[in-house]
């Protein structure tokens, strides 16, 4: 069993975006051997951004904090605390933090998946 908080949890800038934030709170490291949850803290303004990219496993999200745009096939959805959102693999997506405010959301992928 594992109860933590996420504010004691090493984060690493994510793909060398050092307005990206990643922190790995479960994995098969950490009490769960099948997926891993990621929380994700993009800084305010649109230079938070993951890059354009797909992948063949899916991903499951859960906006935590903020507002943004989940990029996904071509379409800009916006997104806010409280959303979620399931991107299939495969799929061409991106977060971006379009806001003067922290963007946060937890993802949840197999362990292949926290590159």
């Amino acid at each position: 069993m594992i109860v933590s908080h996420s504010k004691d949890v090493q984060g690493i800038n994510n793909a060398g975006n050092e307005n990206v934030l990643k922190k790995v709170l479960i994995s098969p490291e950490v009490g769960w051997k099948d997926y891993v949850m990621r929380l994700f803290e993009l800084s305010p303004g649109k230079d938070a951004c993951s890059l354009r990219h797909s992948h063949e496993w899916p991903h499951i999200v859960y906006i935590v904090e903020g507002k943004g745009i989940i990029h996904l096939d071509g379409a800009d959805n916006e997104v806010k605390a409280g959303s979620f959102a399931y991107i299939p693999g495969g799929k061409i997506h991106q977060f971006v933090n379009n806001s003067s405010e922290k963007f946060s959301f937890l993802c949840i992928v197999p362990p292949e998946g926290d590159v």
